[in-house]
This record gives C-alpha cells, structure tokens and sequence, in this order.
C-alpha cells in the first residue's frame, strides 16, 4: 500500500507543476518571458533545494525521457518545414549544422579549458556539449512570440538548428569514449563514425517518413487513430536508427519532413494532436531537467559558467556563423542576428547526461555547466530575441499573432480541406481588394445565422468565415485572418505597378523604406526573394508604412502589385488631402512607368539582331 501512495502522490505532483508551468506560462507571456525558461525553474523550485524538496538523481531515467521528447519536437519541427524553404539556405545551413558545430566546440573548448583548468580533451568535451543550436528552443521561441522573420534567415535557423544535433552527439560520444578508453589515436574512426550516422540517419528517417504517408492513406483507420500512430511512428523511427548505429534526432526530423510535405490523410488532426504533444513534451523535458539540478551545487560554477556563456554567446557562435555564411554572401545584420539566435536548450543539459551515464571523472562539472549555459542563454538571448529581431531589421513585415484557425479534415480526397476563422476589426482580411485564388469561400455564419457566400457578400467583423484551401497552403492564410495590435483595418491605396519596376524606385517615389535584401531587385524578384511557396494574388511584402501587395501573377511570377498604404491616424483622410495623395500617386506612377518604357527601350535597341522570324521571312 506504501508504494501505491507513493506512486499517486507521484501523480499528484506531476499533474500539479504541469498545470502549475501552464498557469506560468499566461504570466511569462505578458512580460515577454521564454517559457521554456519558465518550465526550468519550477523544475529547479520543485526539486531538493526547493519548495518541492523532491530528490531526483536518476540520469537513466532523463536520458529516456529527453530521448521521446525530443523525437517528437524534432518530429513536429519536420511536419511544419515546407521543403520550399530548402531552397537557397540548404548549403549555408548545412555548413552551419556540421562545419559550425566544429568551429564552436574547437573556440568554446579552448576558452573552458582554461577557465576551468580541464584537460584539452575535457575542455573540448565542454566545448561540444554546448556545441549546437537546440531545436526545440529554437521551433517553440519562434512560434511562441509570432516572429515573422525574413525568409533566408528563417530557413537558414530552422534548418541548421534541426540538423546539427547528430554532430554535437557524436563529437560528445566520440569525447567521451577518448576519456574512457584513453585512445586519442581514433581519428579515422571517428570520421566514419561521423559518416554512419548521418548516413544511416537520413536513409531511415526519409524511408520512415514515406512508409508513414504510405500506412496513414493506404489504412481506413478509426477515427483518432492517425495522429496516435504518427507520434508513435516518430518514437519509432528515432529509437530503430539510433539501434542500427544512425542519428535518431536527424531520421526524426526528416521524417516528420516527408509527411508534412505530402497529400496524407487527417493531416489537420495529426498537426493539431502535434501541438498538445509538443508542449507536453516540453513541459516534461524542462521539468525533469530542473529537478535534475541542485541550485546549491550549481551556485559553485556560476562565475566559470558565466565565462563560459559570455564566451559562447558573444565569439564562440559569432565566429561560427561568419565563417559559414560570409561565402554565402549574407549580410552583416542577418549574421549578427542568426549568432545571437543561437539559443541552448534541453539537447545540452541532454548530452551533459552521458558522461554521468558512462561514469566519465569530472561528470558533475559538465552537468552543471551545462545546465548555466543553457539557463542563461534562455534568459539573455530568449528574452531579447524579439528586440534584436527589430534592432537588425531581421522582421519581414507586419507582426501576425497566432489566429484562431479551425482545421476540418475532408474524408475522401487529400486535396483540400476546410478551415475557419473568426473575423475580428483589425485582420487584415477586411482590407483586401482581391483574394488568393486557391481559396473558396464555403460559408459565413454572422449574428447566428449560416449565410452562403453570395448572400454574406463581403466578410465583415464578427463573421466566422469558413473556406476551402489546399492543406499546404493553409498556414499562408493565418496573415489574412491574424488580429492586429488594434486600431482600424488598413486602407487601401490601390497605385499599381508593374513587375518589372525596381522596389527601390517604387519606394522613392513615395518615400518609403526599402529593407536591404530587395535593394536592387524588381517587384517580381522581391516577391520570389520573399516567399517560399508559388506567390499568389493576394500576397504583401512589407515596405514601410506601406506594402507591395500582387494582384497578377503570371507565369509563377508577379505581373503587377498594388501599394497599400496603412493610415497611421484614426480619423479618416479629408476630401482636399484624398485628392491630393491621389494626384501624388498618378504623377509618380506616370513617372516611374515612363521610367520602365524607357528602360525596356534601352534594353531593345542594345539586344543584337537575330535571325528573323518565319513570319518575317513570309513577309520578305
């Protein structure tokens, strides 16, 4: 009966601080804190030295725990990565994840070495532990805040924080298996080593992730069953590729890749059962992972921590970055910003784990090192993510909360699905002139009543509007229905340009600022330059006060946009002032077409003669 009380009272308490982290989480969002570091310390208050007064020293048991939670974020991470985004980031990306992961443990091994008087090995051992850009911190801090950051810097984090895990593990195993052994002479071995996991990582995860598209559309299963059997695949497929020698953390990413990126059946349910299970997941990791600590013994490493962290944040990464991606012709700002976002998380205190687990001299120093690290890196850097973001001019455009999306799956066909919004005063949606193409209107239901879209005519605040999409399109519609900080839905000046204008004299003409990566492009690259998918009708680029907004596209490419001017005061414009901003606008729209004539002239008469036509041939 003793271990029967002792088993709910177990259950009492987990229950109790994950609805406690939950609670916290409302709070920590108003001041802008990273919920993650929420979660850390009630862990930390719930353990020995805490309010709690929970002893918790079983490594086995976080190693097992750290290993799920982590297949099934990396899994979500995968599931929610469009493959489009691969496009122009892969290289530099994959130079960060293997390359960067190196230069990283190589700087920060050299500076713990002599901090903290190791070994070169130990030092290094340190070095690599703290060595790659956590995942989970990075997917959940993203998507937490509603950060809509520029593409290529986007994709460029998103990629190299989900693939350089394999790296940092087997430069952790590969130490700690030197210090064991007492073998430095395995260099060969450890490239092959290298080799095998990712090789055997990416086979399995790709092979896995079509197998579970394969299974989720070929399987008429109960309804509730898919998403069950895609977190159990996920497990499944880390746990397999870790046996047979491959990364477990890379086949999991990929995996979750292959499915987000294909036709599958309940996909709706299996992302929206994805959530709950990622910030479970989360909150379990960060719990365990506090409880693990002891403040009082942390306390002893807190200024050799501090170094270390300091290094870390401010050479250690930097270095990192701008050697991997100065050949790739990114800027000073985007580099900055993808060094300060290099966050350390759960897989660092994770891989500290191991050497405690293999019984490595000095285990207790990486643990609690580990642990420094990564809680200062969630408060600096997690803290002031956002600002940085703003400070270098990293944000791609107007800041969109999380809307309030329904998803429905339609049984029978994988082609499209239906999703909802509520329509409040300020979603962008109320402001627009036209619609992306692929979107159908269904139904409006306002004041109660379901109305068809004839009858509803245009949407207007207050209505649930219900609408038919392609499941991969969908997140793209979250811009159009988002709240914004308030105020009045923007008004529209519809100027329009054609696509082979430069943004920058658009920009000119009008006053506006020009974000560096769309400097010398025309309208038709800067949209290209911007979105990862096919560009649509409908879709803004921001130039600011004001946006680029497409109403054709032909050929894959953007024909002609609109400016759309945002009012920055409450009260409308008066008549004398309309007229005025509308005779501005056919003036400078008359000057920058002549501007485009000319230039296609010019372009003409400097092409050589060609051989002529067989219609011109007829004619002679």
């Amino acid at each position: 009966m003793e271990n029967l009380a002792i088993a709910n009272i177990a259950l009492l308490l987990g229950a109790l601080f994950v609805l406690i982290g939950i609670a916290s989480s409302l709070l920590a969002s108003r001041f802008g804190a990273p919920l993650l570091l929420i979660f850390l310390v009630l862990g930390m208050l719930a353990g020995q030295d805490g309010f709690g007064g929970i002893v918790f020293d079983d490594f086995r048991a976080t190693y097992l725990i750290g290993s799920t939670a982590l297949a099934i974020i990396l899994f979500d991470g995968g599931l929610r990565t469009r493959m489009a985004s691969f496009r122009g980031v892969l290289a530099p990306a994959a130079m960060l994840a293997t390359i960067g992961v190196l230069v990283t443990t190589v700087a920060t091994g050299a500076a713990a070495t002599l901090i903290l008087g190791l070994s070169i090995v130990e030092g290094l051992l340190v070095g690599a532990i703290v060595s790659s850009t956590d995942a989970a911190a990075v997917f959940f801090l993203m998507r937490s805040k509603g950060m809509q950051l520029r593409r290529r810097v986007n994709n460029t984090i998103e990629i190299e924080s989900a693939t350089n895990d394999p790296v940092a593990v087997f430069l952790t195993i590969a130490l700690v298996e030197v210090l064991v052994l007492q073998e430095a002479d395995t260099g060969w071995a450890f490239a092959a080593l290298l080799l095998q996991q990712g090789v055997i990582g990416a086979a399995l995860g790709v092979l896995g992730g079509m197998s579970l598209v394969w299974a989720l559309n070929r399987f008429a299963l109960p309804h509730g069953l898919h998403p069950l059997l895609a977190v159990c695949a996920a497990v499944l497929i880390f746990a397999l590729t870790s046996v047979l020698g491959g990364s477990g953390f890379l086949a999991a990413y990929l995996a979750g890749l292959m499915l987000g990126n294909r036709p599958v059946r309940a996909f709706p349910t299996i992302l929206s059962f994805h959530d709950a299970a990622t910030w479970l997941s989360q909150i379990i990791m960060f719990l365990v992972l506090g409880l693990l600590a002891t403040p009082s013994t942390l306390v002893h490493y807190a200024f050799p921590a501090i170094l270390i962290s300091a290094f870390l944040i401010l050479i250690g990464r930097p270095l990192a970055v701008w050697l991997c991606l100065t050949p790739f012709g990114f800027g000073k700002r985007e580099k900055n910003f993808i060094s300060w976002v290099g966050l350390r998380g759960a897989v660092s205190i994770f891989l500290a784990a191991i050497p405690t687990l293999t019984e490595v001299p000095n285990a207790e120093i990486y643990f609690n090192i580990a642990f420094f690290v990564v809680l200062i890196s969630l408060l600096v850097q997690g803290w002031s993510v956002g600002w940085m973001a703003t400070r270098l001019g990293q944000q791609s455009g107007e800041s969109v909360a999380d809307p309030k999306r329904l998803e429905i799956d339609l049984p029978g066909q994988l082609e499209l699905e239906m999703v909802g919004y509520p329509i409040t005063e300020n979603s962008p949606v109320l402001a627009r002139a036209v619609y992306p193409s692929w979107m159908r209107v269904v139904m409006i239901v306002r004041n109660g009543e379901v109305l068809t879209p004839e009858a509803a005519g245009q949407l207007q605040a207050g209505d649930y509007g219900y609408f038919l999409a392609p499941p991969g399109r969908v997140p793209r519609l979250d811009r159009l229905f988002a709240s914004g900080d308030g105020g009045k839905p923007p008004a529209l000046g519809m100027f329009s340009f054609a696509g082979d204008a430069l943004v920058e004299d658009v920009a000119r003409l009008y006053g506006l600022h020009v974000p560096a990566d769309l400097k010398k492009l025309t309208i038709a690259d800067a949209f290209d330059e911007r979105f990862e998918d096919r560009v649509e009708v409908g879709d803004r680029i921001a130039i600011e006060p004001a946006f680029l907004m497409a109403t054709a596209v032909q050929n894959d490419e953007v024909a002609a946009v609109t400016v759309e001017f945002d009012d920055p005061d409450e009260k409308p414009l008066t008549p004398s002032s309309r007229i005025m901003t509308k005779l501005k606008a056919w003036r400078s729209r008359r000057a920058l077409n002549r501007a485009a004539s000319h230039a296609v002239d010019r372009r003409k008469a400097a092409e050589p003669e060609g051989p002529a036509t067989g219609s011109e041939q007829q004619k002679g």
